[in-house]
């Protein structure tokens, strides 16, 4: 298996790099600290496989596995990150994602789900179906579609128009979504919903 590893913690990254290349069926072909950096790597080395953290500088593990969807690109993606957020893992779903394992993982599992995602199945962290029922879309209906028009670029003025509510209902729901999404501000509000897969596309 020829692996990219993508992770922007260098001591971490390297720790789990020399370890997996301790294994005799895994071959490390690249390390990147962000992910256009693992887009080029993956694409140059020809990778079986990219373990993609998802926090990282100019792309997320999250972006770049969509866009080796979008590419039609055959190197397989595990996530591997601290997050067990519902919305992440739908996310990780859509994009084509093959693992979505978290960092405490030990290295043994890990080189056991990259030889399974390498064979073709799905691995998921077995803590993720808790997280997910855990984690409860707190937006109603109209909320979410407040939200939905924010994201566009609307005014409160101009969803008012379109929603047939005042502007000052509007400002109500507004700050009362930054309140449920203990969000800094209202694009704030709309990128936490975004992220926790709670936005329609």
């Amino acid at each position: 298996m020829r692996i990219v590893i993508a992770e922007d913690q260098g001591m971490l990254r390297s720790a789990v790099s020399q370890l997996l290349a301790l294994e005799e069926d895994i071959e490390i072909v690249g390390e990147a600290d962000n992910g256009e950096q693992a887009l080029r790597l993956i694409r140059e080395k020809n990778a079986d496989i990219a373990v993609l953290d998802i926090e990282m500088p100019l792309l997320s593990g999250l972006e770049a596995a969509e866009k080796l969807r979008d590419e039609g690109s055959e190197c397989r993606v595990a996530i591997v990150t601290t997050f067990a957020r519902s919305g992440y893992l739908q996310r990780a779903v859509k994009a084509g994602v093959m693992g979505y394992l978290l960092k405490d993982t030990p290295v043994s599992e890990l080189a056991e789900a990259l030889r399974k995602i390498h064979a073709g199945k799905r691995v998921f962290s077995p803590h993720l179906t808790f997280s997910m029922m855990e984690e409860i879309n707190p937006l109603t209906k109209r909320e979410t579609e407040i939200l939905l028009h924010l994201k566009k670029g609307d005014t409160v003025n101009e969803v008012s128009k379109t929603l047939y509510l005042s502007p000052a209902t509007i400002r109500n729901y507004i700050s009362e979504i930054i309140q449920k999404l203990e969000a800094r501000n209202r694009m704030d509000a709309v990128s936490i919903a975004e992220n926790k897969g709670w936005l329609p596309e």
